[in-house]
């Protein structure tokens, strides 16, 4: 009886403790600062018209002030100026919300563009980043998620403007541990997202449908992009940079850009799903949309350890590696890519010696560059592939594989082919500024240790220029590389070519060629 008694004497001792701890862990719940802070709880009208800004801003103070959190934007369209981000907040736009970005009136507008640290290498929009509709600089742990919109209805695409004019949608500076996520941003002004040396950023779904910029990543390190669509038909959609504007050189590196799509229809047309063709003649620099993934042109810094994967390119101009300002361009590895439509080069490779950088920087270098599985079709073949470095500075170590070029053949009333194609070494790196060249497959030019391997060409139509032209080559291997027949020209022009190799090839002969001042195939 005495253990009997015992027994339940001990069942309720730690049935009493349990209940004890179990209340105490309730009031600890209970007692919590508060971890998600709605922006109507805050003042925020969310009706169109109502100027939201102040209650924004002040839901971000109270959730930074308790510590970090979720600062919540419910069903609405919040229409506002310049929103502060600070460290440890999230904002969470929900489906239905949208940040509108409002028109200036008068001297009541976005925060007025900070002192530039240096804006004598690269232009006003990569200078300054508080002239923007969301900004953040210095931050840590930050977040822009959920399937709500960011509309930049009232912000520029252009500047210099002094404030209340606002031209960037997102723009973060010197910040770490970034997600932008989900969202989808119309009409970013300038740039939808200017990240400029900022680590450790997530960019991951996000439908993107603006007038400039897409996405532009400058000086940054340590960055995931996946699983965007990006329509600029007026500017390039991926950008990596590496720019002056932080007043020291700071490399684009650790960056991958996988499953993603860019393109060029009509501003609009991507998001309400009508992906129109008519604004071509409205492109400010002419020369037909754009809205492809680019290195360049800013790269004071240069750019290494680079891989893209995956990605789709329709009605836009082909992939563009750029390093014109003195930086580095190395180590990048490009594979599974489509392209359809495309208006300018399928591929760009271009180290130039524009040199927008202080006195003294040596000409940069591009090197080390891995680009397989390309499928191209309906390419315009006014500019072919062109890879051009500048005389005494070639790109070097570059291997193409497994790609195939569908090209759309040169009007037959063309009359203004470059018969000797300019170097232009400091001018803005764009494939129409060489003109239309001599050849309509492969345009080389400065280059050492070049291999194309497992490449096919095909013509759309007759075509009456050669194929490829090579100047001014160390090295180069051609290893099965497949020309079309409906070419009725020579398929091979060579000036000044040491150590070329072709086997496997057709319609050529197995060729070792040693030297080679000019010569026609």
């Amino acid at each position: 009886m005495k253990i009997l008694s015992e027994i339940i004497a001990s069942f309720f001792s730690k049935f009493t403790v349990s209940v004890y701890l179990f209340i105490i862990t309730l009031n600890s719940i209970w007692a919590s600062p508060e971890t998600s802070f709605n922006v109507k709880a805050y003042g925020a009208k969310g009706d169109g018209s109502t100027l939201d800004t102040n209650a924004i801003n002040n839901t971000i103070k109270a959730a930074s002030q308790a510590g970090g959190g979720t600062v919540y934007f419910p069903a609405g369209t919040y229409l506002s100026y310049s929103i502060r981000l600070e460290s440890h907040i999230a904002i969470y736009l929900d489906q239905g919300a949208t940040i509108m970005g409002a028109t200036p009136s008068g001297e009541i507008g976005y925060d007025a563009p900070e002192p530039a640290l240096n804006d004598k290498f690269q232009d006003f929009g990569h200078s300054h980043w508080h002239n923007s509709l969301i900004w953040g600089e210095n931050l840590e742990d930050i977040s822009i998620l959920g399937p709500g919109i960011i509309h930049g209805k009232g912000l520029s695409r252009g500047g210099p403007y002094k404030a209340p004019i606002g031209n960037k949608a997102i723009a973060l500076k010197l910040c770490r541990n970034v997600i932008l996520k989900d969202f989808t941003i119309l009409y970013g002004g300038h740039f939808g997202i200017l990240a400029t040396g900022v680590d450790n950023l997530t960019i991951d779904n996000l439908k993107i449908d603006t007038n400039r910029d897409g996405i532009d990543i400058d000086c940054c390190k340590n960055v995931r992009i996946s699983n965007c669509s990006v329509n600029s038909p007026w500017d390039d959609g991926i950008c990596l940079k590496s720019s002056f504007a932080l007043g020291y050189v700071r490399p684009t590196e650790n960056v991958t850009i996988t499953n993603c799509s860019v393109s060029g229809f009509d501003r609009g047309t991507f998001y309400n799903g009508t992906y129109l063709r008519n604004e071509a003649h409205l492109v400010p620099d002419k020369e037909g949309p754009t809205g492809r993934i680019k290195f360049g042109t800013e790269s004071n810094g240069g750019f290494k350890n680079i891989t893209i994967s995956n990605c789709v390119f329709e009605y836009c101009r082909g992939l563009a590696l750029e390093t014109v300002d003195g930086g580095l361009l190395e180590d990048v590895n490009i594979t599974n890519i489509t392209m359809r439509d495309v208006i300018n080069s399928p591929i760009f490779l271009r180290l130039g010696s524009r040199m927008r950088a202080p006195d003294g920087t040596p000409v940069g270098a591009l090197r080390r560059v891995n680009i397989s599985n390309i499928n191209v079709y309906n390419a315009d073949s006014r500019f072919a592939t062109l890879i051009s470095g500048v005389p005494n500075h070639p790109i070097e170590d570059i291997r193409l594989s497994n790609i195939s070029i569908w090209y759309r053949a040169l009007d037959s009333l063309e009359t203004n082919i470059q018969q000797e194609v300019p170097e232009f070494e400091k001018a803005y790196p764009e494939p129409q500024k060489f003109g239309i060249l001599p050849v309509y497959g492969f345009f080389i030019r400065h280059a050492k240790n070049i291999e194309l391997h497992n490449v096919n060409l095909y013509l759309l139509s007759e075509e009456k220029r050669p194929a490829i032209m090579l100047t001014d080559i160390q090295n180069m291997k051609m290893r099965n590389l497949n020309l079309p027949e409906n070419q009725k020209s020579g398929k091979l022009i060579l000036k000044d070519v040491n150590e070329l190799s072709i086997k496997d090839s057709k319609p050529f002969k197995d060729l070792e060629i040693q030297k080679m001042t000019t010569k026609t195939y």
